[in-house]
């Protein structure tokens, strides 16, 4: 059964992001994996540590426990699976993203530096190398404008074709509009230059939503290009967005510097819901959304050309 893992921390559990992905998880039919990891003790300073492991242990098993017990009261009926793994939380996490459709996580508002050498660092590491698409939740998911919308960054990447893909998707299933914005962050040039630049974003723009409109009839695409910082501008737009959807460079790799710099500036910034889709490989292909079609099917929806 497909399914979408949500990461419970123990420390400090985060309720917005176990109701998101509570609700995601009945919008597409799919199952909610709560899981709790437990991580290695370790006795630098010669501390008890199969007290502290077994304090840990406790603590683990009381937040799983609530989890649970929440999502029963919201979503009674969805189905749920909890486990409790010894491990460290990320690498735990990264384990199950081959079988997800989405991992679900809050954000703990570490600064930048913990977040890359913290040992219970989770939102970089999960990020970086998970094998479907991670969703990190500050605040909650919230309408601010109606109609609502999506908006997922575009820069005529196959990176971001799957992000489009999986953008478009999710605004079908919350019948919200999708823009799809191209943040222009050349410094300014002559009159000509800027006019053929902007005639060329414009194309690639155009080529990376090519196809999603006719597949998704219900969805209204925004196509739109802007001048500026790619992080300032996103994460301007994402205090009014339901969610933001951006596309992630490679595989597998521990280097801030190969997430990105906007992806992790918008993981730190931005205020509503992240959504890092990596590069199609194993579980899908260019243009094609990881986990897009499960969510709804629809049998009169021809494939994207772009």
């Amino acid at each position: 059964m497909n399914e979408i893992v949500h990461g419970v921390d123990p420390r400090d559990p985060s309720i917005p992001a176990l109701v998101w992905a509570a609700d995601e998880a009945v919008r597409r039919g799919l199952r909610l994996r709560l899981v709790v990891a437990v991580p290695p003790v370790h006795d630098w300073l010669g501390y008890d540590v199969g007290g502290r492991l077994s304090a840990l242990r406790l603590r683990a098993e009381s937040a799983l426990a609530n989890a649970e017990d929440l999502v029963r009261e919201l979503r009674p009926g969805l189905p749920t699976q909890a486990e409790l793994v010894d491990g460290t939380p990320a690498e735990v996490l990264v384990a199950r993203t081959p079988h997800a459709d989405l991992a679900v996580v809050g954000s703990r508002h570490l600064g930048r530096v913990a977040e890359l050498l913290s040992e219970g660092s989770v939102v970089v590491p999960l990020t970086l190398r998970a094998e479907c698409p991670v969703v990190v939740i500050s605040e909650p998911e919230r309408a601010a404008v109606h109609p609502p919308f999506i908006v997922v960054g575009v820069d005529g990447s196959s990176n971001c074709r799957a992000a489009v893909g999986l953008a478009v998707s999710e605004a079908s299933l919350r019948e919200a509009r999708l823009r799809a914005l191209w943040v222009w962050s050349r410094p300014l040039l002559s009159h000509d230059d800027v006019a053929q630049g902007l005639y060329e974003r414009s194309r690639l723009l155009a080529e990376s939503v090519a196809g999603w409109a006719e597949r998704y009839p219900d969805v209204d695409i925004e196509q739109e290009i802007v001048r500026g910082h790619p992080v300032e501008e996103l994460t301007r737009v994402s205090r009014e967005a339901l969610a933001l959807v951006v596309g992630r460079r490679g595989h597998g790799d521990d280097s801030a510097v190969r997430l990105g710099s906007t992806v992790h500036g918008l993981l730190h910034g931005a205020a509503c819901p992240v959504v890092t889709v990596p590069p199609p490989r194993a579980k899908g292909t260019v243009g094609t959304a990881h986990g897009a079609d499960r969510a709804r099917p629809r049998t009169d929806r021809p494939a994207p050309t772009g």
